[in-house]
């Protein structure tokens, strides 16, 4: 699928409550020359979010036209810096990328997310980055 990127984004101060998804970037799970590039999330504040850090290469809703697909999109030099707060759910970071196209360049820095009141949890698959000053829970790369 030919599809344009999307680049340069930054999001600040954002400040979640109680909702599904926090800091998402996602991108369905079916072949495309799409990209994502330098998105930077600065000073978010998480209360009770479901998935407060979230990159979603799969998706697919309904498992209509895309099952089973690996995305074509290239998702790269991603920022997470000074997150806080809670998570609804025990893994607060989740990077589910392409197998085909892995995340790359993907940085958290000062990152403090909990799960009822104790240290929350990670998830990479395919994901390439690296963590500076305290990241809670501990990065997965």
């Amino acid at each position: 699928m030919n599809e344009p990127g999307v680049g340069n984004v930054t999001v600040s101060k954002a400040i979640f409550y109680g909702t599904q998804n926090g800091l998402r970037i996602k991108s369905w799970a079916r072949p495309s020359t799409g990209f994502v590039y330098g998105v930077q999330f600065l000073g978010a504040t998480m209360h009770n979010v479901q998935n407060p850090i979230l990159i979603d290469q799969h998706y697919c809703p309904n498992n209509i036209n895309c099952p089973g697909q690996e995305s074509g999109i290239k998702i790269s030099n991603i920022i997470y810096k000074d997150i806080v707060g809670t998570s609804a759910t025990p893994i607060a970071i989740k990077f589910d990328c392409s197998s085909k196209n892995p995340c790359n360049g993907i940085r958290l820095e000062d990152v403090r997310l909990t799960y009822q009141n104790e240290e929350a949890k990670s998830s990479c698959e395919y994901a390439k980055g690296k963590t500076l000053g305290l990241v809670q829970p501990e990065g997965c790369f």
